[in-house]
């Protein structure tokens, strides 16, 4: 079988029209970095799903132009235009109704509260435990009962209020493999944490290992160490 090498690296296209793909590029380029600008200075994870919506468009109306010759440059404009004319006129809206805003941008979650999982709102969120933990070990957590509470934004962002240490308490802890050692019956008088919810209390030897909290059964050991800042 022969290889067409022109048809492999140039597809339909001809060799002069390189020089227009430059061209495009760098009109292109600007517009991007103008619209970027009208559109304001946040940062990728502050950005809500509508803006994240915005900026995808934006993305798509700025490349089609760079390589394909069929789409022109003054289409794509137009489509900037009035994507960043509805933006802004989406942004007053939201200004103007709060209802509109929890419809586009949704509202703050409250995931943790007194040291404990609140559950209903965590499943809503389809966020995994293992991704959760992780967030809270860059924050320089290592055990649920540091946290008074915890609030995943509008952006994604989760925003923690910590308990002052001396009323840090015990907790679910939640570095890495902490939680591969639970147990369904407690063998010595300790503090123990659900692995679902984080609910703590102290459990008697043959104590109930049902959790007051969500009904499950596996508990590990709690920790109550202050917080590392």
């Amino acid at each position: 079988m022969q290889i067409d090498w022109n048809e492999l690296i140039m597809g339909s296209e001809s060799w002069d029209f390189l020089l227009q793909i430059v061209i495009r590029t760098v009109v292109m380029f600007l517009v991007i970095i103008f619209g970027i600008r009208l559109l304001g200075k946040r940062g990728v994870k502050q950005l809500s799903v509508f803006e994240l919506v915005v900026i995808i468009g934006l993305g798509s109306a700025a490349g089609d132009p760079m390589f394909y010759r069929e789409v022109g440059i003054l289409s794509s404009i137009f489509v900037f235009a009035v994507i960043i004319l509805f933006y802004s006129l989406v942004v007053y809206l939201i200004g103007r109704s709060k209802k509109i805003e929890i419809l586009l941008e949704g509202k703050p979650i409250l995931l943790i509260e007194n040291g404990v999982f609140a559950i209903e709102n965590f499943k809503k969120e389809k966020l995994g435990s293992d991704e959760f933990f992780a967030e809270l070990r860059m924050k320089s957590i290592s055990h649920l009962g540091q946290i008074e509470s915890a609030i995943e934004e509008t952006s994604g962002e989760i925003s923690v209020f910590f308990y002052e240490d001396e009323d840090v308490k015990y907790g679910l802890p939640v570095l890495l493999h902490s939680l591969e050692k639970s147990v369904t019956t407690f063998s010595e008088q300790k503090h123990y944490s659900c692995t679902f919810c984080g609910f703590t209390e102290v459990k008697s030897v043959g104590a109930d290992n049902t959790c007051k909290n969500c009904g499950k059964h596996h508990w590990v050991l709690s920790v109550n160490r202050r917080r590392i800042t």
